[in-house]
């Protein structure tokens, strides 16, 4: 398997398939790069470099007690750019991967970027604060930490089987082959990397973050969003950004990246090619 060794000993498995202008996916939580498996194969197709890495901790990559946290996601996603020596690359980034494409650009410069794209990303913060009143209250995190230390294997069914495919609206016909390949992508990754990754990903402010960024990026969001609320996430990133575009889709769910392929994979190409 591909893989790279970080400064401090992580191995961090990644894909990288064809040749030409490269494409980085970061995925979310939980999860793995399998989780881009449909944009990878769109992309390639089109005649794009794709790359994916499993988040350390996650996936193929090592399970490691620490190093759970934005700095050291953006500084693997640092260290994976200069071992590929990507140039001019696409950053796309999916839920927690939104986080760690944002907090690598303002971390690490933009020298090797040339656009980045969030989807359903977790920035400016999504735990409620004094700054942020409209966030949601810690105990929501809380509690996904309890579920993951103490009942992860079913928690990872609960979670894909309602609201983060939106299968739980009414009309919406759930998917089993899609809610167990998150199952399976949920369980590859360590306990202990889930579990810290639930600070990093609802505590991490990235609004300093998003304000140095002046690439352009393209913000995409559901409004049916359940798991990153669409009314405190997209729009203010967007007006955050010095060069930010905002997309909204009526209706659709957290996970659209899998259950609307069809329609994420054209809009991300129409803005790639532009």
């Amino acid at each position: 398997m591909p893989t790279l060794t970080t400064d401090d000993g992580t191995e961090i498995f990644y894909k990288d398939w064809g040749t030409g202008q490269p494409i980085v996916f970061s995925h979310g939580w939980p999860l793995s790069a399998d989780d881009w498996d449909a944009q990878l194969m769109f992309f390639l197709a089109q005649g794009y470099r794709v790359i994916a890495h499993d988040r350390r901790g996650h996936g193929r990559s090592t399970q490691t007690s620490d190093g759970h946290d934005m700095d050291h996601y953006a500084d693997d996603l640092a260290a994976l750019t200069a071992h590929l020596d990507l140039r001019e690359a696409v950053h796309v980034g999916h839920s927690t991967g939104g986080g760690e494409v944002a907090h690598y650009l303002a971390r690490h410069g933009e020298d090797r970027v040339a656009k980045a794209a969030l989807i359903s990303a977790v920035p400016p913060i999504m735990v409620r604060t004094d700054a942020n009143p409209g966030g949601l209250p810690k105990s929501v995190f809380d509690d996904i930490q309890t579920q993951v230390a103490t009942n992860r294997s079913a928690f990872y069914r609960d979670l894909p089987s309602g609201p983060f495919y939106g299968f739980n609206r009414d009309g919406v016909e759930p998917v089993e082959a899609i809610i167990a390949n998150w199952w399976r992508q949920g369980m590859m990754g360590g306990a202990k990397a889930h579990y810290d990754g639930v600070v990093a990903f609802s505590q991490t402010d990235f609004t300093d973050d998003l304000k140095k960024i002046t690439v352009p990026v393209l913000v995409m969001h559901g409004d049916d969003d359940q798991v990153v609320p669409y009314e405190d996430s997209a729009p203010l990133s967007a007006e955050l950004l010095q060069n930010g575009t905002l997309k909204t889709y009526a209706g659709f769910p957290h996970g659209m990246p899998t259950t609307q392929a069809e329609t994420i994979n054209a809009d991300l190409l129409e803005f790639i090619r532009s």
